[in-house]
């Protein structure tokens, strides 16, 4: 199966909405194959659709002046933050050619991060919330939606981001949750491009994909 691998660089999150829809009706009409974005935010919360704004733990006026931008989504979950430094991946799949099986797309999300960070020597674990953890602290959080079977928003996965930035938020609606990231837990600077590299070919293996590149920086 194909999935084309689009890099996109630095996305603010409305374009990056707008663009996953486009592709997922694109993908609905079979004119395009399964698709991975491969993104960074600029700073920013969003709330999924089973979100309470009582998990923001700040005022509008603090996140603006901080320059965080809001946004209220259709994704499922609760709070999360988007930032530089965090890896964030939005596959555009046709489950109808997998099985229409949800719990199963899911599983497969967490073990392409689970492999991933085994790649830089990092143990993850799954636990009963989804998303990928290091322990008790959260280094992945997962939300999707499903669009007549075709799949949207999907994994952040904390690289090199400011960790402060979570104590905006109670992250997935967990009061108390610490997060962590891949450079806290290997001590030193970890390359972006690296970890994006090791992800599309984890993603491959757990898809069982023939992976196909878009140009860096380019919008289908």
């Amino acid at each position: 199966m194909i999935c084309r691998v689009v890099r996109l660089g630095v996305v603010d999150y409305g374009e990056a909405y707008q663009l996953q829809r486009r592709l997922c009706q694109q993908r609905l009409a079979g004119e395009t194959p399964d698709v991975l974005l491969l993104l960074e935010h600029r700073p920013t919360i969003t709330i999924g659709k089973s979100g309470k704004t009582t998990n923001i733990l700040v005022g509008r006026d603090d996140l603006d002046r901080r320059g965080v931008s809001l946004f209220f989504t259709d994704r499922g979950g609760d709070v999360t933050y988007h930032g530089p430094g965090q890896l964030v991946a939005y596959p555009i799949i046709d489950l109808r050619q997998r099985d229409r099986d949800v719990h199963a797309y899911v599983h497969d999300l967490e073990e392409v991060v689970l492999s991933t960070l085994a790649r830089f020597d990092i143990q993850g674990n799954r636990n009963s919330h989804p998303g990928v953890w290091v322990g008790e602290k959260q280094i992945a959080a997962i939300g999707i939606a499903i669009k007549r079977w075709i799949t949207m928003h999907g994994i952040a996965l904390n690289v090199t981001c400011q960790q402060d930035r979570f104590s905006l938020i109670n992250p997935c609606g967990l009061a108390g949750v610490p997060v962590t990231s891949m450079r806290e837990l290997r001590g030193e600077q970890v390359a972006a491009g690296d970890v994006a590299e090791a992800f599309v070919a984890e993603f491959a293996s757990t898809f069982q994909a023939v992976m196909e590149r878009e140009a860096a920086e380019t919008t289908p």
